[in-house]
Order: C-alpha cells, then structure tokens, then sequence
C-alpha cells in the first residue's frame, strides 16, 4: 500500500485555520468543546506517539478543520471522520482534496454525533487518534472501545484533569469511575502533554495525551460488562463511604453488600478507589442476586 511522504505544506497552519473559519463563517463553540490545533507540528508529534503505522485504519472523532486529519492522513492506510458539526463536515472532503489530492480516496467522512455511531464504512478500525471535546471525552472514548472492538490502539487528547483520571492507579486520589472504567478495555498511561497555545482558540486549560492499548485478554470474568460497571458506578458515588455503605443500594441493604464484599475476597471497609477493574468484576459475581437462589417451600431461607 503507497504512503506518501510527509508534506509539510499539506498540513494547516495558523494562517490557513483562521482563513478557513473565516471562509466557512466558523467560530469554535464552547458548547461543544472545540479548540483546534494550529500547530504541524503537534499534530505530528500526535501521530508519533499514537503508533500510526501505515497498515493502520484509524478512526478520528471531531477532525474540525482537519488539522490532525491530515496528519493521520500522512502515515495511516485509511482515516475515517467523525463529525457533527454541519459546517465542518461538509467542508472537510473538500480540505482533504485540495490539500492531499493522492490520499483523498483513503478519507471518509461520518456525519454524525460519535455517541450514536455504531458502524464504520470500510475496513474495521485499528487505532482511534483523537482530539476530544472536553464535555464528552469519557463517554465518547468509552463508546468507541466497546463498539469497535477492533480497535486495538488508542491516544486521545483531552483536558489534563480527565488525562490523569484515565491514566490513575488505584489507590491515587483521582482514582475513579473513568480510570477502572478505561481500566476494562485497555492498559491505560499518560503519553504527554500540550501547550495551550497550538489551539485555537486558546483554552483556559492544559492538555493532556492519553495512551490506551487493548487488552490481550479481557477481564476475566462470569458477568456482563454492564454489571461491572453498575457496582463501579455505586462505589464511587459516594466515594468518601465504605464500599459497605456505597454499596447498599447496589446490594439491597449494607448486610447484603457485607455478605458480597466477604465473598469476593474485598475488605467491606475499603473504598472504591483502592480496587481494581477485576476486584470490581468479583464483587459483581458475588451479588445477592448471583449468590442467593429462591428457598423451595420446604426450605427454610438461609440468613445472609
């Protein structure tokens, strides 16, 4: 497969992103967290640290105006485009095409919120590069690794507050339903930061790149994602509570989610952010639902 080599005039420089806002009458909006990058070569040290290969199949969410499109672009097989702005996605195709003619029939564009995108149009997807909005980052990153299982390769860029989240250990006061939540899919590491001054507009916080790479072998565990992640949800909301007390809700009463915790080899004293994504995934095999059958009439119920 021929990959071109770098051109630098390709890639969108300060000028170019202010010309073409200007010709497209755009103005990055807060409400969907949009600061675009004006800086080649950030965009570039983006791409390096991600592990694009040139066999790769990378899906972007928000290319805005295509600055680190291109780049992808560069080094990538194929990138597909996920956008919903109506402005950008329209004019992006016509971007990719006069900035990188030989490479336009490797682009696709999805016009569409990426929380709702549940296929691609091509090859399956190998690598997710992208600058997230940061009123959506965890949820969107979150939807994309479980909807494309195929994605081995992650590196998101997202406000330096949710980079350290993803990127916590347990035990760590940031520690919580982001990180053992990313925890499930990936092996998950800061990979850097960015300066505020290669966006445009520049934002009021730091940046931060996240690593994520899939995991060999998933959690290894008799129930669904989902019932992990329900007892992930209880323990941290209301962090600063024993699990026993978080999670009573979870469990029925405070005895019930005692009686789980013992079971699952957790000290019902500990709190969420000491535990990590497969201690979570054995306290949700042992719920009471899980645990107790119903007594036949000739039984005496057991006391929990």
């Amino acid at each position: 497969m021929a990959v071109t080599s770098p051109t630098s005039d390709a890639l969108l420089g300060p000028a170019d992103i202010r010309e073409l806002a200007a010709a497209l009458g755009v103005r990055p909006t807060k409400q969907r967290g949009q600061n675009f990058v004006i800086d080649a070569n950030t965009v570039r040290r983006i791409v390096r640290t991600a592990d694009v290969r040139p066999e790769d199949v990378v899906v972007e969410v928000g290319p805005g105006l295509g600055s680190l499109t291109l780049a992808l672009l560069e080094v990538a097989d194929r990138v597909t485009a996920i956008e919903i702005d109506d402005v950008l996605a329209a004019a992006l195709p016509a971007t990719i095409a006069a900035r990188m003619p030989d490479r336009a029939g490797r682009f696709a564009l999805v016009h569409r919120d990426a929380l709702h995108v549940t296929e691609l149009p091509g090859p399956a997807p190998t690598a997710l590069v992208a600058n997230l909005p940061y009123n959506v980052a965890v949820p969107v990153l979150l939807h994309m690794l479980d909807t494309f299982p195929s994605i081995e390769r992650a590196l998101v860029m997202v406000q330096a507050e949710v980079a350290d989240r993803l990127a916590a250990e347990p035990g760590s006061k940031v520690y919580g339903v982001p990180s053992v939540k990313a925890g499930w899919y990936a092996e998950v590491k800061r990979a850097g930061a960015i300066g505020r001054t290669v966006f445009w507009p520049a934002p009021n916080v730091d940046s931060g790149l996240v690593s994520l790479v899939r995991r060999t072998e998933p959690v290894s565990t008799t129930v669904t994602k989902d019932e992990v992640f329900a007892v992930v949800d209880a323990a941290f909301a209301q962090r600063r509570k024993t699990l026993r007390a978080a999670l009573a809700g979870w469990a029925g009463s405070a005895a019930a989610a005692e009686a789980a915790l013992i079971a699952a080899g957790v000290s019902p004293q500990a709190r969420g952010e000491s535990l990590t994504v497969e201690e979570f995934a054995r306290i949700a095999e042992a719920a009471p639902s899980r645990r107790t059958a119903p007594a036949s009439p000739q039984e005496e119920p057991r006391n929990q």
